[in-house]
């Protein structure tokens, strides 16, 4: 989840890089302490259909407290539109911030700059099951080499298919770039009131496994230092096969350059394209629309015969407040409500996909839906710069711009990706 910062973030950054933050071993040293009693104050994100997951953190509660007998556990659920103005009131005020939260995976650098979260990885590393957190989602919140985050669910892209027009047209799923390329020109002349595959200018998530494949990337770093890499001639090739979907053999222009990730579901679910990539979490509107029962999912394919396109790695933390006064608590609390019995029931309630390896493996014996996307995973994840500079990258649309310039002809792939390394670059020296 994707929180985007007001600039008011620069000025707490400015006043608490100094401050650091200590080790979890030391919490005292951080003005919190370790209390073995009262209330534990946990934030957590409200959902459009709360109930369900609001019973799956009722019951973890009761298991919690029930041990603890002066111990309450209070949860506030943040509203999406205003968690970010909470966030900066609790690293401004300590004494009214929670101990323990819940945090987009994308929004980790700019939390850590701003001094707010403690550091977890002596807790995961003496955690009983945080040996099998998945390594790359661990590394998605990890900076510097401390831990900040559990990662609480993951969400990745695979590609839909219409498995009734692919019978019809006598497709067979596609196992590279090269035949996805060809399966979506073939639909779109075949059928041409759809999108073969449909894909958007403003699609950020679904064009960086396009780069990714190529070997390029947003950003690269070296040492403590970060560097656009969009420009470079890896990135570029990823690019021109990305946007060269986006021409009227597949996608128009006219229609798919400001096509986003939301519209994307919308055309697929609604029946009017044969392909699109999508997450795991987009199943629901899936079968909520036209395409119901007529589709199948398969891992996005990779230019190499064989090989899985690198998808982005989106999901929630759950990570514990630097000055929390409940140090121990809040950590046991967190273990508790990250743990595989409470990651499986998080999917039930709420279809988020786990975190814990041998949880994915369970769900996936009876859920053959999730193997596509528990594939991705194991071929390796991505995930956008571990900077505070995404954010401002992000909210300044700096990908969509460029490849909307590309697909509507106002600029060359050349021109284009050297506008966004310019925009990239300053985001980073701010």
């Amino acid at each position: 989840m994707n929180v985007r910062w007001a600039k008011a973030v620069a000025v707490v950054v400015a006043g608490l890089l100094a401050v650091g933050c200590a080790p979890s071993t030391a919490p005292s040293s951080t003005g919190g302490g370790d209390k073995t009693t009262g209330t534990l104050r946990v934030w957590l994100f409200d959902e459009p259909n709360r109930t369900p997951k609001e019973r799956v953190v009722k019951e973890a509660i009761t298991e919690f407290t029930a041990a603890r007998r002066d111990v309450t556990v209070d949860v506030q659920y943040l509203a999406v539109q205003t968690r970010s103005e909470r966030f900066r009131g609790a690293f401004n005020d300590p004494a009214s911030a929670p101990d323990v939260v819940e945090f987009g995976n994308t929004d980790l650098p700019e939390y850590v700059a701003a001094g707010g979260l403690a550091e977890l990885g002596a807790d995961v590393d003496s955690w009983a099951e945080g040996k099998d957190l998945d390594p790359d989602l661990r590394a998605s919140a990890t900076i510097d080499g401390k831990l900040y985050g559990v990662p609480w669910y993951v969400g990745v892209r695979a590609l839909y298919y219409r498995t009734d027009l692919f019978a019809e047209l006598d497709l067979a799923p596609p196992g590279s770039q090269e035949q996805l390329v060809a399966a979506a020109r073939k639909i779109r002349a075949a059928k041409p009131d759809l999108f073969g595959l449909a894909v958007g200018g403003k699609y950020t998530f679904g064009a960086l496994p396009f780069i990714w494949d190529a070997g390029g990337d947003v950003a690269t770093r070296s040492g403590d230092h970060y560097t656009a890499a969009i420009n470079s001639p890896q990135s570029r090739a990823g690019i021109r096969a990305y946007t060269d979907l986006i021409k009227p053999d597949n996608c128009p222009p006219q229609q798919c350059a400001d096509l986003t990730g939301g519209k994307t579901v919308e055309l697929f679910a609604s029946g009017k394209a044969g392909m699109a990539i999508l997450g795991n979490f987009n199943r629901a509107a899936v079968e909520a629309g036209a395409a119901n029962g007529r589709y199948a999912v398969l891992p996005l394919p990779g230019t190499k015969p064989g090989s899985i396109a690198p998808a982005f790695a989106g999901g929630n933390n759950l990570g514990i407040m630097r000055n929390t006064q409940r140090r121990t608590l809040a950590a046991d609390f967190l273990e508790l409500l990250a743990s595989k019995k409470y990651q499986h029931e998080m999917y039930d309630a709420m279809g988020n996909l786990p975190t814990l390896t041998s949880a994915r493996t369970e769900l996936a014996a009876t859920e053959p839906f999730l193997k596509p996307f528990l594939d991705t995973i194991a071929a390796g994840t991505r995930f956008v710069p571990l900077h505070p500079a995404w954010g401002r990258i992000d909210a300044q649309a700096v990908i969509p711009t460029m490849l909307e310039k590309i697909v509507t002809g106002q600029a060359t792939i050349e021109q284009a990706t050297d506008e966004a390394a310019t925009a990239i670059n300053a985001a980073l020296a701010r």
